[in-house]
């Protein structure tokens, strides 16, 4: 029985620098599965993309001259975008990190990683993943103001969102616990209950927010 054929993932690069987003669609066209739609080299051309065409994943450089990603997301949204947004960025202030991932972004991949490692970054936010570095989360966790936290994480709730934290689908965190995917997936219900999410990356904007000191 032949397989299911797979889906193309539509892709809007938005990046001010040429020459990189050339570079990036360039690269992305060739991986299997992948359309680079359209590059823009500013936000208001890729609103006018959202606007005519359907977009998938977003690839969002943080740094857009006199506007930012911020301000794209907040356009975004007002467009009713519903697709992914990962930011591709070579550097971000800790201290808008968190304002970042309030937006309803789904990542931030640093333009100093390997290219190599692009392609599976979309497709773990593709697969509702989260793609975050890990030295720049933990700086904007150190950084950001401590809230009074509503509720108390279980130890097994605090080591599953560790993971998710680190980007780990269901499977791989279940074998580092040594415990069932079954369970996992249990343990996240009770995380998002919590919390009042119901996606991974909504889980970790909330736990950044108001649940710091249970981390």
């Amino acid at each position: 029985m032949p397989e299911p054929a797979q889906q193309t993932i539509a892709i809007l690069v938005v990046d001010d620098h040429a020459l990189f987003r050339e570079s990036i669609s360039r690269l992305l066209n060739t991986e299997p599965g992948f359309d680079v739609v359209a590059h823009c080299g500013s936000i208001e051309d890729a609103i006018r993309v959202l606007r005519q065409t359907h977009i998938d994943i977003v690839l969002l450089d943080f740094d857009m001259g006199e506007k930012d990603g911020t301000e794209f997301m907040r356009l975004a949204k007002l467009q009713g975008f519903a697709g992914r947004v990962l930011v591709v960025t070579a550097g971000v202030e800790e201290s808008k990190v968190a304002a970042l991932i309030h937006t309803g972004i789904s990542g931030i991949f640093m333009k100093h990683n390997s290219a190599a490692l692009l392609p599976q970054g979309i497709r773990d936010v593709m697969a509702g993943k989260v793609w975050f570095d890990q030295e720049l989360l933990q700086g904007a966790i150190s950084s950001s103001v401590k809230p009074h936290s509503k509720a108390q994480f279980t130890q097994r709730e605090r080591q599953v969102l560790t993971y998710v934290f680190e980007g780990f689908a269901n499977k791989e965190i279940a074998e580092r616990l040594g415990v069932s995917e079954s369970s996992v997936k249990a343990t996240l219900q009770q995380l998002f209950s919590k919390t009042g999410v119901h996606t991974r990356s909504q889980l970790v904007r909330i736990a950044l927010e108001q649940y710091k000191d249970e981390l």
